[in-house]
């Protein structure tokens, strides 16, 4: 398993974000593979709005191979998980997915951004049986892990969950834009 770990708070650390996407997700494109942002979380509560807020930020780079899941307006969350599973295998030949939720950590942690090369594990903080789900997660540490989850979540600052998702929005940009622009360059040679 390989972990790569971004701060948030660090200048530019988007563009870290997006060329590691770009390292990582570019020979699976090259499959013709559909890429699927499953972005994970409810707009109802602060700390778990990290994936419909990356979502939100993302969803206009939907093309014909690239699609998003799960914003503001039509969440992804412990209801309708599995229908939104079926959906992607119904409509996605082999998709290559990532899996973009909130998670809670150390207080050293917090702001940080972490991408497994495994599937993330949803609703793990709330002691939720959901699926394991994605190829590879990106998770953003929103606050410190406790024995009141749920409470936590709620009280999370909604600044550092912004902080967090502007910069997994802007790498997945930034590997958008590059795909796009090496895929033009190489059409026109």
């Amino acid at each position: 398993m390989s972990k790569f770990i971004i701060e948030s708070n660090m200048q530019n650390s988007f563009l870290t974000l997006g060329k590691y996407l770009v390292d990582k997700v570019t020979p699976i494109l090259k499959t013709n593979s559909d890429l699927i942002f499953l972005c994970i979380g409810s707009d109802r509560c602060t700390g778990d709005s990290l994936g419909p807020l990356v979502g939100d930020k993302i969803q206009f780079l939907s093309s014909n191979n690239v699609y998003v899941y799960g914003n503001l307006e039509s969440t992804v969350n412990a209801t309708n998980l599995d229908n939104v599973l079926t959906t992607i295998r119904s409509n996605h030949v082999n998709p290559y997915i990532i899996a973009i939720d909130a998670s809670l950590g150390n207080s050293a942690d917090i702001g940080k951004i972490i991408i497994n090369d495994e599937p993330l594990y949803p609703g793990k903080a709330l002691n939720k049986n959901l699926p394991s789900i994605g190829n590879i997660s990106i998770v953003g540490i929103v606050n410190i892990s406790s024995h009141f989850q749920f409470t936590t979540l709620q009280n999370t600052r909604l600044y550092t969950v912004m902080k967090i998702a502007n910069t997994i929005a802007k790498g997945i940009s930034y590997f958008s834009l590059k795909q796009n622009y090496d895929d033009n360059c190489l059409s026109n040679m």
